[in-house]
């Protein structure tokens, strides 16, 4: 997947996240201010949660759950120092529960992402559109 898209079409493009992933560990790269949580947020609407969804910016990792009773972990490792702080939250335990897993700034845990992920590229255009891709590891 590798398209361009404006705020109105991401509904559509949360769709496409979903249904393109191999995998429900989801690596959000792209710099501060291309739309990381706001797509993240949409990709949880679609997975079913009514909850009200935030980047978990301090507390490392927010939980929600889907209709269905489904779990869905959102990750927000902007402020990490450190990738031991990664594993003091049991980081391990979140990544291989099948549960979805959201992840902004993975590039701060390199050393620690899980082989199986799918991720996702984010720039911002000119024209107030962004551009999206998709790369899926084994």
């Amino acid at each position: 997947m590798d398209k361009n898209y404006a705020l109105a079409d991401l509904k559509n493009v949360a769709k496409e996240v979903i249904s393109n992933a191999h995998h429900k560990t989801l690596l959000f790269y792209g710099k501060m201010g291309v739309g990381k949580t706001t797509l993240i947020k949409e990709i949880c609407k679609e997975l079913g949660i009514n909850d009200v969804t935030s980047s978990p910016t301090f507390s490392l990792v927010n939980e929600y759950h889907t209709n269905n009773g489904e779990i869905v972990y959102h990750f927000d490792f902007y402020r990490i120092e450190d990738e031991e702080e990664a594993y003091d939250i049991g980081i391990e335990d979140y990544f291989y529960s099948d549960a979805w897993c959201l992840i902004e700034w993975p590039e701060n845990i390199q050393n620690l992402l899980p082989l199986k992920s799918t991720e996702i590229h984010l720039s911002q255009l000119d024209n107030e559109q962004r551009n999206i891709q998709l790369k899926q590891s084994l």
